[in-house]
């Protein structure tokens, strides 16, 4: 019994040991890490407890006559503490991760908005002289009197000047998408007018290669659907284009949209985009969605450009949950399928499978009707536009007087505000409002505007106009009274058309109300 006795004083004693061991190396991590501010002895004070009981544990063993009870406690004494510093340092250390986890967050937190800023801001830097530079030649390009060596020129310079602008978007595409900064929005919208508009775009590629075009909508055709229809579009975009790109003149694109039936407002969408192009070699197709990748060298020679279209595009339905595949055949063609989710709105769901029975064929083409302009004209309209780039304003000036528009120029957002506020009601027929400028930027302008006591404040078409080219830009114009919101470069063909959307919508209004 006495072994039994003195076991247990002994190993109570060698455990107590190893213990006050144990929390003077917790100690010293907590020191070195500077994880304790102040207060040191409340830290120390375990410590002596410890050493006291050690004490007490040699005193026990050599000097008392422990029984069977006095040495189970101290044994078991020492197992408590044991289990106890145990338990400690797993809760430090769960703390620490957790600090450390939290603090790795903060840092990619802040290094995505960093890297957005300055995203947004090189974006800005970089459109603002392409502006220039795609400006000056399409007036250079609407000279009749142009050698035509000359205009064959300018033609080239236009092209890689577009192929720059598509390699930015695309770079500023991927790294948004990298970053995590890239949301998807719930909004309303026409499913049919999305697909229209966009074999609107294809069809008009097509046309120009010499391409047939076909759109086989077998479902939706009347219903509106709850998403986000920008990057649905960009999807389609992406993959309808790429088809055209690498179909030969004589060859055909063909877009099939179908549907399953719909149960819980949900309707699952399938995607095929077939073509009659070069098609894709079996061993690249495992490479085709990787950012940079291209199947061969001489592509980028042939067709240009970043090898990025597919990866957005994959990324892009990666983001809405869906699945993308392909199927292609060297010199048959290639097959690209999308399957994406689609929330439709309630009380429709019904037409919609009386539509998908029917397999109705929708011949995509037109506009939508907010495509609408009414037959406008712009002859003689007067325009305010607000830039505080003097050469931007000249080309921007030219591109109106191309369509015999008169336009007064505000070099800033206040300017713009005080030139308006001094007119007569009725002067102008729309502004032009770049967003960053000196003195006040076109978001406060418009509101500035927006505020004015008179009757055409509140009405007048006001567009922005700027290098600002993401859709939280596009969001805050929105947000702040604008109409819509163009970016530069300056397309005068889509600039034209937005300007005869406001003035009919505004017109439309006008009468409603009169």
């Amino acid at each position: 019994m006495s072994v039994l006795i003195y076991g247990m004083v002994f190993l109570g004693s060698a455990l107590m040991v190893y213990n006050i061991n144990s929390y003077v190396s917790y100690l010293r991590q907590i020191l070195k890490q500077n994880q304790w501010k102040g207060g040191r002895m409340r830290l120390y004070f375990p410590l002596i407890l410890l050493i006291a009981f050690l004490m007490g544990y040699i005193v026990v063993g050599v000097f008392g006559k422990p029984d069977i009870v006095m040495s189970a406690i101290l044994f078991f004494g020492s197992v408590y503490v044991t289990i106890m510093i145990s338990a400690l340092k797993s809760i430090t250390r769960h703390i620490r991760e957790n600090e450390q986890l939290e603090s790795e967050l903060r840092a990619a937190e802040e290094s995505n908005r960093a890297k957005t800023k300055f995203l947004s801001h090189m974006s800005h830097e970089i459109r603002t002289p392409m502006n220039a530079i795609i400006g000056m030649n399409m007036i250079a390009l609407k000279n009749p009197d142009l050698p035509p060596e000359t205009r064959e020129q300018l033609e080239k310079i236009d092209v890689s000047a577009q192929h720059m602008l598509s390699l930015i978007n695309d770079i500023l595409d991927i790294s948004r998408i990298e970053s995590g900064t890239v949301e998807l929005k719930n909004e309303e919208f026409s499913f049919k007018d999305l697909i229209d508009e966009v074999s609107e775009i294809i069809r008009g590629q097509c046309t120009e290669k010499g391409l047939e075009y076909e759109c086989l909508m077998q479902c939706l055709t009347e219903e509106r659907c709850i998403g986000d229809p920008m990057k649905l579009k960009q999807i389609l975009i992406n993959i309808l284009g790429n088809s055209v790109k690498f179909t030969p003149a004589g060859g055909s694109v063909i877009l099939t949209v179908q549907a399953d039936a719909i149960e819980d407002s949900r309707c699952p969408v399938s995607f095929f985009i077939k073509d009659t192009g070069e098609g894709i070699d079996e061993e690249y197709l495992p490479k085709l969605f990787d950012a940079f990748s291209q199947e061969n060298s001489s592509a980028t020679n042939k067709y240009g450009g970043t090898g990025l279209g597919m990866a957005i595009t994959k990324s892009l339905v990666d983001l809405m949950d869906g699945q993308i595949s392909v199927e292609s055949e060297k010199g048959v063609g290639t097959t690209f399928r999308v399957d994406i989710d689609l929330e439709v709105l309630p009380g429709l769901a019904e037409g919609t499978n009386e539509q998908q029975a029917a397999g109705q064929k929708a011949a995509s083409s037109g506009t939508s009707d907010t495509a609408e302009d009414g037959g406008i004209s712009l002859e003689g309209r007067r325009v305010l536009f607000a830039e505080d780039v003097e050469l931007n304003a000249e080309i921007l000036a030219d591109f109106l007087e191309m369509e015999d528009i008169f336009s007064d120029w505000a070099s800033n957002g206040r300017a713009a505000v005080e030139m308006f506020a001094a007119s007569e009601p009725g002067s102008y027929d729309a502004i032009l409002m770049n967003l960053r400028m000196p003195e006040m930027d076109g978001l406060t302008a418009t509101r500035e505007i927006r505020k004015l006591d008179r009757e055409d404040a509140g009405t007048i078409p006001i567009i922005a106009l700027t290098a600002n080219a993401f859709e939280e830009d596009m969001q805050q114009s929105i947000e702040a009274g604008m109409n819509a919101h163009l970016s530069k470069p300056i397309d005068c063909d889509m600039l034209y058309d937005e300007l005869r959307r406001q003035l009919a919508g505004r017109q439309a209004k006008q009468q409603q109300t009169a």
